[in-house]
C-alpha cells in the first residue's frame, strides 16, 4: 500500500509511512495515553526521533521546551511524538518520546526543500508544554523492546522493533518511486527521439535498452532485498520469537539502505537517458528524482551510514549506536 502511495507521490508515501510508523509506536504508550490519543479511527499521528527539545521532570510529569525539525506531517496531524532529551550530570542524557497535542506546539514555516517538498516536514517548536507522565515513553526502554502498554502487550504484531518496522515502511517508499519512473520511462520513450543522433524513436535505439534493462534490474534486485528483510520480520513474529541478534538487526537497516541507493541509481539512470525535456516540472521523473535523493539523505535509511554500520559487525565490532 505505501509503495503504491509513494508511486504518485513520493511526499505522500513518506508521510504516510511517517503517520503510520507513529501510530505504532503510540499503541505502545502507557493504555491511558492511547485513551486520549485514539479518540476516532482517523486520528493522526505524526513524530520525530531527534531528540533536540529538553524535557525537565516536574511533579506529575515533565515540562518540555525546544525545536523539533522533520516533524513530517504536522501540518494535518492532531498528536506529535516529540521526542526530548533528559539532561543528566552523570552519564548520557535519557531520551524520551512525549505525545503532544498539535495544538500545544507551533508549526515554523520553515519546509523550502528540493525533495520530498509535499511532505510538511516543518520545525515545531514546545514552549513549556507540561507532558503528563502517562504520555511519556522512555525510548530506551522501546528499543529493547518494553511495552509499557497493558491491552497490546500479548499481540505479537506490538511486539516487532520498531526500527526494523521503519526499516520496512521506508523501502516501499523508494520502491514505489522507482517503479513509476521506470513505468514513466518505458511509456515515453515511444513518444520522443534522441536529439542530434539518427534515432527518431528512443524505444528503437540499443543504448536505450540497455539503459531500460539495468534500471529494471536494479529495481528486481531492490524488490528481492527488501522481500527478503521483510519476511524475516515477518516470520519471527509468527513464530513468537521477535528477538533479534545485533548482526541481524544490522543487516536489516543496511538492507533498507542498499534498496534506497538501487532505486536512487535506478531512477539516476532513467533520468539521464529522460533526456533535456524531462527538467520540465510536468514531467514526473524530475520529482522521482528530487525525491529519491531527499529519502537517501535521511539519517535511518542513508546507504553509507548504514553499510559501516553493518561492516563494523561482521568486522567483529560493536555496531556503534543502539538505534537498530
Amino acid at each position: 500500500m505505501l509503495g503504491e502511495i509513494a508511486a504518485g507521490c513520493g511526499s505522500t508515501g513518506f508521510m504516510a509511512l511517517n503517520q503510520a510508523g507513529c501510530s505504532y509506536i503510540a499503541a505502545l504508550f502507557p493504555d491511558e495515553a492511547q485513551d486520549e490519543i485514539f479518540t476516532s479511527p482517523d486520528v493522526r499521528i505524526g513524530g520525530t526521533l531527534i531528540p533536540d527539545a529538553v524535557a525537565v521532570a516536574t511533579d506529575g510529569g515533565y515540562v518540555v521546551n525546544g525545536t523539533s525539525a522533520f516533524a513530517t506531517g504536522c501540518q494535518n496531524a492532531d498528536w506529535h511524538l516529540l521526542t526530548a532529551r533528559v539532561e543528566s550530570d552523570s552519564g548520557l542524557p535519557e531520551v524520551l518520546w512525549t505525545a503532544v497535542p498539535m495544538s500545544d506546539l507551533e508549526i515554523l514555516d520553515d519546509w523550502y526543500v528540493s525533495g520530498l517538498a509535499g511532505s510538511g516536514s516543518n520545525s515545531v517548536v514546545a514552549r513549556d508544554v507540561f507532558v503528563p507522565a502517562h504520555r511519556v515513553l522512555p525510548v530506551g526502554a522501546l528499543l529493547r523492546g518494553e511495552s509499557a502498554s497493558k491491552a497490546n502487550a500479548d499481540d505479537p504484531f506490538y511486539r516487532m522493533p520498531v526500527l526494523l518496522l521503519f526499516c520496512a515502511w521506508t523501502a516501499p517508499n523508494a520502491l514505489g518511486l522507482a517503479r513509476a519512473a521506470l513505468a514513466e520511462f518505458t511509456e515515453r520513450i515511444h513518444h520522443r527521439g534522441i536529439t542530434y543522433t539518427f534515432h527518431e524513436r528512443q524505444y528503437e535505439a540499443g543504448v536505450t535498452h540497455l539503459q531500460v534493462a539495468e534500471a529494471a534490474l536494479k529495481i528486481s534486485c531492490a524488490e528481492l532485498l527488501t522481500g527478503e528483510f521483510v519476511a524475516r520480520i515477518e516470520a519471527a513474529t509468527k513464530n513468537g520469537d521477535p528477538s533479534y541478534t545485533q548482526a541481524d538487526r544490522a543487516r536489516i537497516r543496511a538492507q533498507s539502505g542498499y534498496t534506497t541507493r538501487l532505486c536512487k541509481e535506478a531512477v539516476d539512470l532513467i533520468a539521464s537517458a529522460s533526456g533535456a525535456s524531462s527538467l520540465h516540472r510536468d514531467v514526473p521523473v524530475q520529482r522521482a528524482v528530487r525525491d529519491l535523493h531527499a529519502l537517501s539523505l535521511h539519517s535511518f535509511v542513508n546507504p553509507t551510514t548504514n553499510l559501516e554500520l553493518y561492516g563494523r559487525v561482521l568486522a567483529g565490532l560493536d555496531a556503534g549506536t543502539p538505534f537498530l
